[in-house]
């Protein structure tokens, strides 16, 4: 399998018409049909599910065409990474935050960063930790922010950051106007619940109730916090988050209140894979983030 059997397929799995994914790539239709072939032949299934009217990606099409980006967008960093290499410290860094207190970190690096090496850029993505340590394994990350829990033996972390676990509370709950910064868990044991969508998190949070065992109310998952405060604002039930979410404080539709209890603490890591090679701008910049 070489490069140009995957920007074929991507060609023709964007374009979903061989005729049209000829005249993009410039190239006649029947060696693009023979090129498609013999990729199926070599992977061992068919890739399109072609009719006389129309043409479908398959179930085993659709799982390529995610592996066919992402080796495409490695190959285009690689270029980018190579042609920028030099004397001085060049490159684009490609960093991957969770939500919380990580985008606030990642600008106060970048800003400081950038008036030392003014030649180097930044591409970030946002996600889980679950999503982001996913990128860092094949390589569409360099260095990444996420959250415990997190163990991974390929993967290396360092810890950089810890805040509260706070609960955004609509205004017309009785807990709004409770008097105090925090809150007990037992408070929120019962009623309903906005919280990450992370799988761990709802076994997190059931160990710092009174009865572990008792399912919880929830009521909205969210991968992205962005949708959390809105949430909470209407009444849809309690958001529990970093601290960072609720930065924007009290106002006439929310309290937010720290979450009373040891474990109730929300901690960042700085990660890299152990597996793949970074190039020096990026060892530049881990290093700075951590102070070193």
């Amino acid at each position: 399998m070489e490069l140009r059997h995957i920007r074929y397929f991507m060609a023709v799995a964007e374009e979903m018409n061989f005729t049209k994914a000829a005249e993009k790539l410039n190239i006649a239709q029947p060696p693009l049909s023979r090129q498609i072939k013999d990729l199926e032949e070599e992977l061992g299934t068919e890739l399109f599910e072609r009719t006389s009217h129309s043409l479908h990606l398959t179930e085993a099409g659709i799982l390529f065409k995610q592996y066919a980006a992402q080796m495409l967008e490695i190959e285009g960093r690689s270029k980018a990474d190579i042609s920028k290499m030099g004397s001085s410290l060049k490159g684009l860094i490609y960093i991957a935050t969770v939500e919380g207190y990580g985008p606030h970190m990642l600008a106060e690096w970048i800003s400081g960063f950038r008036k030392l090496h003014p030649d180097v850029s930044f591409d970030i993505w946002s996600g889980t930790t679950d999503e982001i340590v996913h990128r860092t394994h094949n390589g569409l990350c360099d260095i990444a922010i996420v959250m415990e829990p997190f163990s991974d033996p390929d993967i290396i972390s360092k810890h950089i950051h810890s805040e509260p676990w706070a609960a955004i509370i609509p205004n017309s709950d009785p807990l709004a106007s409770r008097k105090g910064k925090s809150i007990k868990p037992e408070d929120i044991a019962d009623k309903p619940l906005i919280m990450p969508s992370r799988a761990s998190r709802n076994e997190e949070f059931r160990k710092w109730m009174p009865d572990p065992q008792k399912p919880l109310n929830v009521v909205c998952k969210v991968a992205h916090m962005i949708n959390v405060r809105e949430l909470a604002k209407t009444g849809v039930g309690i958001a529990i988050f970093p601290r960072a979410t609720g930065i924007m404080g009290d106002d006439e539709y929310v309290t937010v209140k720290n979450i009373d209890h040891p474990k109730a603490i929300a901690s960042y890591l700085l990660i890299k894979s152990r597996k793949r090679r970074i190039s020096p701008a990026c060892e530049a910049f881990w290093e700075y983030a951590l102070g070193e």
